[in-house]
């Protein structure tokens, strides 16, 4: 049996010598070569290519991910992430899983060098499941069959909310660079706010973490939705990665239902979905916001809440990441108002006359 190639990427000059004496200690593995920099390496792979890359995402002259997305639209590799950076659930995470990355070990800060050596079967375990990795070429919107909200639930002909109610619901939707948007935005909101349901493109388990986050960071309360959570003022939810959450509405209260279904707009949560089940069961009585991210997920949604009576905003050009959703909103006609992000806040206040 050929012994599995391995290329290590780390800028510390520790981690390198530590990893590879772990990875070289196993009879299947042989590391070729460890470099400091992703420049390093790419002229490294011209003379040899790897059959997997452990790759550190900090790291001077380019940084891991733009290496990886380079790796993975060039010539696809399995790559297994090791950063300080890639603590479970944040960002440079879900940006590198998304980009292709097959696994992420989580360095510490401190005591790295013996974090390393009691965690070698995790890196071990982890280069060898790689190595029988079938990866895929990288491509920053991926073709699949995009379905609409209607495979979730049809539009009604007719806003179906009360017509009159105290109870106000805000839905924000947003994808790339909205995890630092949403962070703005809901640590600007004082306790006394209006229940907030919440769709944030990212993957399966990574949700939980990322609200807690925010949770610690805000003064309203937000966490991940469960089926039947209330929507009360003064909490957001936020949609579990790998589910549809929709807004429902029993007498004058709001509550969320958070299911399973096909993909909508190329994902799950959808923002469309959400979006949808607030024109139906909310209708005037609720606020849209799109936000900064790729793609078209939410322009029709938003344009039903505008036509059941909603106010609704997006997020403007200079303050977005990608300013794709929302300009597909403007588009469609869904929108109301373009602010820009540390706005939003107050026009959330200010819309809902609180």
């Amino acid at each position: 049996m050929t012994a599995i190639k391995v290329l290590v990427v780390d800028d510390s000059a520790v981690v390198r010598q530590v990893v590879t004496g772990l990875l070289d200690a196993d009879p299947d593995i042989e590391v070729i070569a460890a470099c400091a920099d992703p420049i390093l390496a790419i002229a490294r792979m011209k003379t040899q290519w790897p059959d997997v890359i452990v790759l550190d995402v900090e790291m001077p002259r380019m940084d891991g991910i733009t290496f990886l997305k380079k790796i993975m639209s060039e010539r696809p590799t399995p790559v297994v992430i090791c950063s300080t950076l890639a603590l479970s659930g944040a960002k440079t995470s879900v940006e590198a899983l998304a980009a292709g990355a097959v696994a992420i070990i989580t360095k510490p800060t401190l005591g790295l060098k013996q974090f390393l050596v009691n965690a070698s079967d995790d890196l071990v375990t982890a280069v060898k499941a790689a190595a029988k990795a079938q990866v895929k070429k990288y491509q920053p919107v991926v073709a699949r069959e995009k379905n609409t909200a209607d495979v979730i639930m049809a539009a009604a002909e007719k806003p179906t909310a009360m017509l009159q109610t105290t109870e106000r619901v805000v839905a924000l939707g947003t994808s790339t660079g909205g995890t630092q948007a949403l962070e703005v935005v809901l640590t600007s909101l004082p306790r006394v706010t209006p229940g907030i349901v919440i769709v944030q493109h990212m993957p399966e388990k990574f949700t939980a973490e990322f609200a807690n986050r925010l949770n610690s960071l805000s003064q309203i309360e937000v966490r991940e939705a469960q089926n039947n959570d209330r929507v009360t003022p003064g909490r957001a939810l936020i949609a579990p990665g790998g589910k549809h959450m929709l807004l429902r509405r029993t007498g004058a209260q709001y509550y969320v239902e958070v299911m399973d279904g096909p993909l909508v707009n190329r994902h799950r949560p959808s923002v469309d979905v959400l979006f949808r089940s607030v024109a139906r069961c909310a209708g005037a009585n609720a606020l849209g916001v799109i936000m900064t991210g790729m793609g078209d997920d939410g322009a029709a949604g938003l344009a039903e809440m505008r036509t059941a009576g909603a106010h609704t905003l997006a997020q403007d050009e200079d303050s977005c990441v990608v300013f794709g959703m929302p300009k597909e909103a403007i588009k469609h006609g869904g929108v109301e108002r373009v602010v820009p992000l540390n706005a939003i806040g107050r026009e959330i206040l200010a819309q809902l006359r609180i």
